[in-house]
């Protein structure tokens, strides 16, 4: 069984809010192989340590990497998300300087996951995207060395989210924000979102974009983080560049989780196809994305990340904790074996995301 085959449904249950009874049993399965003697790989809290020293470079930044504080936690239980079937990863800022030590990672950009804090209620987002976002900020106090953190928004509600920006940035040192790709079928790009795109284009920000579950029908027994999470990040990133954003507002960084979902592989389809992207600037539109690696570095994927970003446009991200440190490790170990010239390894581990969040520049002065 291969490392990627063995995922603990115990650490992604991001992807399994809305699962059926048939997804839960099959992710259950998974578990139980993945802890059993017959995988190679089982389900572990360390590294393997066959795999140890494959995992990052000297001053790696993490820029996906999320928290689960309890307020938000308890929270999504009182609506009865997560209540049956897996749990929610255990984190703690103790588990994740473990997993940053242990992988020999520098730094972590935190930010909360999907489904983010809107569930329906304006007033009630706008609660717990201040209480999230307070909290994770006194994270950062605590241990500025180790944690920068993206703000959690009130999307679809642009007035809250604007505000919650501003104190944000203002207040709480934000390094960015961290949107859904889309909410209950509302997709970034929406021109109703333009107003929040506005303020966060003068202050020059980063935009971290995570996919949640899609809005239509799901397929049976294929959860949603196998494939409609990359389709959702892939949606965004076409309504976004289709709408013109990137050229209204191109003070802003917008990266994009798990190697921007489908978008590095349909490029060409993108740009080609009538409805979709101009086929003269589209490809120049693309490349303006920042992407991840995320659950994404293998030799089947990075040929295709790399011919679409440039060297400089791309970020290291392990996910951790829904990536438990064995599946994290593998990708991160696919990455660093993957034929690099060091100019771009240390661009992708460090140099990019340095220039995306100077904090840890400052720091490293």
């Amino acid at each position: 069984m291969r490392i990627r085959d063995a995922l603990d449904p115990l650490l992604i249950e991001d992807a399994l809010w809305h699962s059926s009874s048939a997804d839960i049993a099959a992710m259950r399965q998974i578990t139980l192989y993945s802890r059993s003697a017959d995988c190679p790989y089982p389900a572990t809290a360390s590294l393997p340590t066959e795999l140890e020293g494959l995992m990052t470079v000297a001053g790696t930044i993490d820029t996906h990497h999320h928290v689960l504080p309890p307020v938000w936690t308890d929270w999504l239980h009182s609506h009865q998300l997560f209540t049956s079937g897996p749990a929610l990863p255990t984190w703690s800022p103790e588990r994740a300087i473990s997993f940053l030590d242990d992988s020999e990672t520098a730094a972590a950009v935190v930010s909360v996951s999907a489904p983010g804090v809107h569930l329906g209620d304006d007033a009630e987002a706008r609660r717990m995207a201040r209480a999230v976002n307070e909290t994770v900020a006194e994270l950062v106090k605590d241990r500025p060395d180790r944690f920068g953190f993206l703000a959690t928004l009130t999307l679809p509600d642009v007035d809250g989210a604007i505000a919650e920006a501003e104190y944000a940035f203002d207040h709480l040192g934000a390094d960015g924000v961290v949107l859904i790709a889309s909410v209950r079928g509302q997709y970034l790009g929406d021109p109703a979102f333009e107003p929040l795109m506005a303020e966060l284009n003068k202050r020059a920000a980063v935009i971290f974009v995570h996919p949640g579950p899609l809005a239509g029908p799901r397929v049976p027994g294929l959860p949603d983080f196998v494939a409609d999470f990359l389709l959702d990040t892939t949606r965004a990133a076409l309504l976004m560049a289709r709408n013109g954003v990137l050229d209204r507002y191109p003070q802003l960084r917008i990266l994009l989780s798990h190697g921007g979902g489908f978008l590095p592989y349909a490029a060409e389809r993108f740009t080609a196809l009538p409805y979709a992207l101009d086929p003269v600037n589209g490809p120049a539109q693309l490349r303006k994305f920042y992407l991840d690696t995320a659950l994404t570095a293998s030799p089947l994927a990075l040929p295709s990340l790399l011919a679409l970003a440039d060297p400089d446009h791309i970020t290291y991200g392990s996910d951790f904790p829904y990536a438990d440190p064995t599946l994290a490790t593998h990708f991160a170990a696919n990455l660093q074996t993957y034929p690099l010239d060091d100019t771009t390894r240390r661009a992708i581990h460090t140099d990019n995301a340095l220039k995306l969040f100077p904090r840890f520049a400052a720091q490293a002065e």
